[in-house]
């Protein structure tokens, strides 16, 4: 983009269909603008900033009229004397009044101000943003990933403590963007007069949802108003509203951005799934308009998202990676793409995935898979039976067992004729492939929504009579089915692939699990050979609960393998002993929940369980931050407490814990080693 000239960027942005401001000459501004927040509700924001453009955002309502024309000033300085782009911002209720401004001609790694003015003076807010630095730079990279942002349920005091320590750090030292890895919003909202409460959280509210669905007590949108008011809901956080206008963000959706369980343009939340082409498309256009990003909607342009005539009729036909072939799905899912790459500097390459508009149907749903599930191990399922419901066809090199089984249990192999599960798609898979081998960045980081790193347990260790039916002996235990935790197959093409070309610098930032994990890239745990092939991370929730506070309301006192979950000690509240479980294996919680003695408990240790994870807290929230030079990888996790109420302190709170994982680049075909320092507070029993 820098060597491009006015024409030229002008020529590239009417490709995005995008209004454009080119930077110039600084002059002082002369727009008279005044503050009037109020009629800005949602703030404004910018994204996807690259080394000589950023998009910028706002809202601006009208009370009529279907189109307005507002200013935007972009300036060197805060008190806007040295304004160098100055252009036309179109907003229309078509657009429910969002508008997109593409500027370019800015200088590489460069501090940017800009605010929005209509023709009567009245002034937006002041956003600050940052370019990315040229790809010759050298100069360490900074950035924090965020994910799960629940503000039915919670507040955002995270956003206020990396606000609180971004504005005291040094400017070497302050974050160039927020990579948000998805549930920007939850579309299942909660009614406060219906739900005051869940767990120990208040329930606030948030927006009330036209012409939506409901499962039990969550309401859900059906259709483009519903989004929209779920994001302006959302957008009247205070903390987000401040986070959004101090950092460029670049963002990826997860599942609630779409519907809770769905996937492609199915619709499912809590009950059976239904078609939705029209309601994913509404997503995707709410989404569009309220996430400043560099994608190209239908209308191709960044002015409206554009109409696209659709039906909601069931998918019937289904190519062999579960990708639905019906027409207005495929029209549906493309309606938006979402993937995309970035590259920062010299040293990081940024590959986003979409995990959920390609994705492949679960394989723990094929026919007669619950017969070989046992509730009484609390989600804990046969790990070679889900390797072989994952693989299908590809099983054991093309050999897949025709029986699955558990203990005395056994099925028919339901998917031993079918192909390899698959996240991405095949389309999407390919582009991601062809990223990873043709980066020539330092590091090489995929932003993923969701989690890689497996969760096991290793229940055979378990004592006589703990459960009706003891644990097939040999046989670890995985949990979950949702996310690259059990997609071994797919997982496994991109590990061999970064292994097989020897690339260098592979790690992976995620969320959705609503906790922190740090640990290993690797295709195979025992008792297969452990080869990690790079760095995977996941960072805690902003807000939304977890794992833990579930099973704090709602595991049983009595539950037999209640231990291996939590330790409930004489006074206060339990630890956490299902960070244990998942790294060390059931011999050390049992011995934890006994004596409370951690040097015994670890002395317990299952050390063929788990060599993937260097860390794992089930409660955590909060954020994460990384730091990339030439030859280290430096991600830090900033701890909050529950965040249940909003803090009324400027630096957002107390810290639980910041641990630090730190990595040297390592050499091709070399291993990496991360390193772990607590540098403040207590993580208990996360590592």
């Amino acid at each position: 983009m820098m060597r491009l000239n006015r024409r030229a960027f002008v020529r590239l942005a009417a490709t995005m269909g995008a209004a454009v401001a080119w930077g110039g000459t600084a002059r002082a501004s002369t727009t008279g603008w005044g503050e009037r927040r109020d009629l800005y509700p949602e703030g404004v924001a910018s994204g996807d900033p690259d080394a000589s453009s950023v998009i910028l955002w706002t809202r601006r309502p009208f009370e009529a009229g279907g189109r307005r024309v507002l200013t935007v000033e972009v300036a060197e300085d805060e008190a806007f004397q040295r304004v160098v782009a100055k252009a036309p911002a179109p907003v229309s209720a078509e657009a429910d009044w969002t508008t997109r401004v593409l500027v370019g001609h800015l200088k590489p790694a460069r501090v940017y101000w800009y605010r929005f003015t209509d023709g009567e003076g009245n002034g937006s807010r002041v956003g600050r943003t940052i370019t990315a630095p040229l790809t010759s730079d050298p100069r360490p990279v900074n950035f924090a990933f965020v994910s799960c942002q629940d503000v039915n349920e919670g507040k955002l005091n995270g956003y206020r403590r990396m606000i609180f320590e971004d504005e005291r750090a040094a400017p070497p030292d302050q974050l160039g963007f927020v990579l948000h890895l998805g549930d920007f919003i939850y579309e299942v909202v909660e009614y406060p007069e219906e739900q005051p409460k869940r767990y120990d959280r208040t329930i606030y509210e948030v927006c009330r949802i036209p012409d939506g669905g409901q499962t039990g007590k969550f309401h859900y949108p059906l259709t483009v108003e519903g989004y929209r008011a779920v994001y302006k809901g959302y957008l009247a956080d205070p903390d987000l509203q401040d986070a959004r206008a101090r950092w460029p963000f670049v963002a990826i959706w997860d599942n609630h951005e779409f519907s809770w369980q769905g996937r492609q343009s199915i619709v499912q939340a809590g009950g059976a799934p239904r078609p939705g082409q029209t309601v994913k498309v509404a997503a995707n256009q709410a989404w569009f308009e309220y996430i400043p990003a560099r994608v190209k909607p239908p209308s191709g342009s960044l002015d409206t998202f554009g109409a696209l005539a659709l039906q909601n009729v069931p998918i019937e036909k289904w190519d062999e990676s579960g990708l639905g072939l019906e027409p207005n799905n495929l029209k549906a899912i493309h309606s938006l793409i979402a993937y995309r790459s970035f590259r920062y500097g010299r040293h990081l390459d940024l590959i986003l995935t979409d995990q959920h508009s390609f994705c492949g149907e679960d394989p723990t749903d094929a026919e007669g898979v619950g017969k070989i599930y046992d509730p009484a191990f609390n989600g804990m399922f046969s790990e070679p039976a889900m390797i072989a419901l994952d693989a299908g066809r590809a099983c054991n090199g093309g050999k897949p067992p025709a029986e699955l089984s558990f203990g005395d249990r056994s099925i028919p192999n339901p998917r031993k004729d079918s192909a390899p599960r698959t996240l991405l798609g095949l389309r999407q898979k390919q582009w991601f492939l062809d990223q990873l081998r043709r980066s020539a960045a330092t590091w090489k980081i995929w932003g993923n929504s969701l989690g890689t790193l497996d969760l096991r347990a290793d229940p055979e260790n378990l004592p006589e009579g703990l459960t009706k039916q003891k644990w097939p002996a040999g046989t670890v235990a995985q949990i979950g089915s949702g996310d690259y935790g059990s997609a071994y197959h797919e997982r496994g093409e991109i590990y061999d692939l970064i292994r097989d070309r020897k690339i260098a610098g592979f790690a992976i930032v995620s969320g959705d699990r609503h906790s922190f994990w740090a640990g290993y890239a690797a295709s195979r745990l025992p008792p297969g050979e452990f080869e990690p092939v790079g760095l995977s991370f996941v960072g805690a929730s902003l807000a939304s609960p977890g794992a833990m506070e579930s099973f704090e309301h709602r595991l049983a006192k009595d539950y037999p393998l209640r231990p291996l979950f939590l330790a409930d000690r004489p006074s206060g509240p339990p630890d956490w002993t299902y960070n244990m479980l998942l790294k060390h294996g059931v011999r050390s919680c049992l011995e934890y929940a006994k004596t409370f003695d951690l040097k015994r408990a670890h002395a317990v240790s299952n050390p063929k369980l788990s060599p993937h994870l260097a860390f794992v807290d089930m409660g955590g929230h909060g954020y994460a931050t990384v730091r990339l030079t030439g030859d280290e990888m430096r991600t830090e996790f900033v701890c909050i407490p529950r965040p249940i109420t909003r803090s009324d302190r400027p630096d957002g709170g107390p810290l639980r814990y910041r641990v630090v994982h730190t990595a040297s680049l390592w050499k091709p075909g070399e291993r990496p080693v991360l390193r772990q320092q607590v540098v403040e507070g207590d993580p208990g029993l996360s590592i």
